[in-house]
């Protein structure tokens, strides 16, 4: 693959950038509406919970379901910012709506706090996988923006027959526990309101919070549950007797508070937080200013096509304060726009692609992230890169030690960082966009954005190339139709798992938002971390 070169000399005029006829905006809104219809689609079934009986169940044994806890928890008229909310979406044999949990940042008492609650609507509460993966996710937002982490607990335990890749490793049931702990340390407060059941090793949620709320009659808190009490010892005892919250807040001391209903708990809960002195969100750098166009432009704006061009720029004019970039090194390596602008008033350094990544687009945005640093401005990487160029040229020019610098410097920036893929994000180009693996505080995707190591159109050439190769060396032939056969399930494979609800159901994003709301969480993004814990940065071996 060959390409001109990364823009013109510093001295030279830009020159226009060739580019495929653009579809019209009508055709292109109507296209960006059917992809935002099926994340919406999806997003409601993770809404509604479990099936209709269960959650029925639920409200007759006096229970309110997970969002309306959250709903009365939170300070009214203010916003919840949702993670995982697509967790598990297609994942498992059967729904896990949410994958049984669900967790978001909201204002409780003038303080933001991290909200876990279980879904007993959804198997009973209990942990799948990404149970556990979403709920040690939203401790790292905890941790990571020094916020408060409330645990409204109803949960089974783990689904045994997963146990295998929910119990043993790193990663799994236990980081929960030693996040509770760590965090505590950390002088985070960790709040737990039993409202349900609370088995086996969930018990240890509210055995580990530093205070803890009972409700009287439904809450419950046992490592063996009375079938496991029973098959251990031949004793048989109610779930009352063996955990209520009677025993708990009267005998045990497992539990500090005990309530009548689930209105009582969350009232305590307030209570309990109300404690310390409120920390309302920290305030704007510069006065707030809309952006030079409206956001709801954008989806004129998105190209059907994976091959036309995104314009970059006319995306910044619908998402930044007045439209206004303070762009650094405007006139060279034209392929990423680097520059400091605002969100909502938030200062933020932004860099988003505009082409294929060079060694010189790798290098620019090196150096941004360095002053960056430097000047502890938070980091927006708006993604929409096919990779960095490949080429015998390229590859002499030493585009893999060029681009070393760039994944160096996005890894080792100790300054609050966010990720937003707008287009496609591909391969190397993802890592050095602050994909997944590098540590942003959040990450989202627009409904028309696609994740994957590459291309489907890409993997099925290659593929098709290797599968060529193999059947010459057989003295076997590969024909246009087989070839069109061979390469058609590889592209409809990378469709599917390129999609953002593939991507948000296994949480390698946090959230699929519309461009209108990018704005609203990006503000709320950023001024959580600008109340947060500052880093300091220390970079790595820069190879010259």
């Amino acid at each position: 693959m060959t390409a001109p070169p990364d823009g013109p000399a510093p001295e030279a005029e830009p020159e226009p950038r060739p580019e495929a006829a653009r579809e019209p905006a009508a055709d292109n809104a109507e296209a960006f509406r059917r992809q935002c219809a099926a994340v919406e689609a999806a997003r409601c079934l993770a809404a509604a919970g479990g099936p209709a009986e269960a959650v029925a169940r639920h409200q007759a044994r006096g229970k309110l379901t997970a969002r309306r806890r959250i709903a009365l928890l939170l300070d009214p008229a203010t916003p919840f910012l949702e993670i995982g909310a697509l967790a598990a979406h297609g994942v498992y044999d059967e729904p896990v709506p949410a994958a049984g949990i669900v967790t978001g940042v909201g204002s409780v008492g003038g303080r933001l706090a991290m909200i876990m609650a279980n879904d007993a609507t959804v198997k009973g509460g209990t942990y799948y996988p990404l149970t556990v993966k979403k709920q040690v996710r939203a401790q790292q937002v905890a941790r990571e923006n020094g916020l408060p982490s409330i645990y409204l607990v109803d949960s089974g335990g783990a689904f045994l027959p997963l146990q295998e890749e929910i119990f043993p490793d790193a990663h799994h049931f236990g980081a929960i526990f030693r996040n509770m702990a760590e965090m505590s340390a950390l002088g985070l407060p960790q709040i737990a309101a039993v409202m349900g059941s609370c088995t086996a090793g969930g018990a240890y949620i509210p055995a580990m919070a530093d205070e803890t709320v009972i409700v009287r009659g439904t809450g419950t808190i046992f490592l063996g549950g009375p079938q496991l009490v029973q098959a251990a010892t031949g004793v048989v005892v109610d779930a009352e007797t063996l955990g209520g919250a009677d025993l708990h807040t009267s005998r045990s001391a497992v539990a500090d508070h005990l309530a009548d209903d689930d209105i009582a708990a969350l009232a305590t809960v307030r209570a309990i937080l109300a404690r310390a002195p409120a920390l309302p969100l920290p305030g704007p750098d510069l006065p707030p200013e809309p952006p030079l166009r409206p956001a709801s432009e954008i989806a004129d704006l998105i190209p059907q096509s994976p091959r036309q061009r995104l314009p970059a720029r006319e995306i910044l004019a619908r998402l930044i304060d007045g439209g206004r970039l303070d762009e650094y090194r405007a006139r060279y390596a034209r392929t990423i726009i680097c520059g400091t602008a605002a969100i909502e008033g938030y200062r933020v350094g932004v860099l988003m692609n505009d082409g294929v990544l060079y060694a010189e687009s790798a290098q620019k945005a090196a150096n941004f992230i360095e002053l960056c640093c430097q000047r502890q401005v938070p980091l927006l990487f708006l993604h929409n890169i096919s990779g960095f160029m490949v080429g015998e040229e390229y590859e002499a020019g030493g585009i893999a030690r060029h681009g070393a610098k760039m994944v160096n410097a996005v890894a080792t920036a100790a300054v609050p960082k966010f990720s937003l893929l707008v287009g496609g994000s591909y391969g190397a180009g993802n890592y050095a966009m602050c994909g997944r693996a590098f540590g942003p505080r959040l990450m989202a995707m627009w409904p028309n954005a696609r994740t994957s190591v590459m291309g489907g159109e890409q993997a099925a050439t290659v593929l098709g190339l290797v599968r060529e190769e193999q059947l010459r060396k057989a003295g076997q032939s590969f024909d246009a139709d087989a070839r069109a056969r061979f390469e058609a399930p590889i592209r409809a494979t990378y469709a599917t798992s390129s999609h953002p609800i593939h991507a948000a159901a296994r949480l390698w994003v946090d959230a699929v938002i519309e461009p209108e709301d990018t704005r609203a969480f990006l503000a709320l993004a950023l001024a959580m971390a600008k109340g947060g814990p500052k880093g300091e940065t220390r970079f790595g071996v820069f190879r010259m």
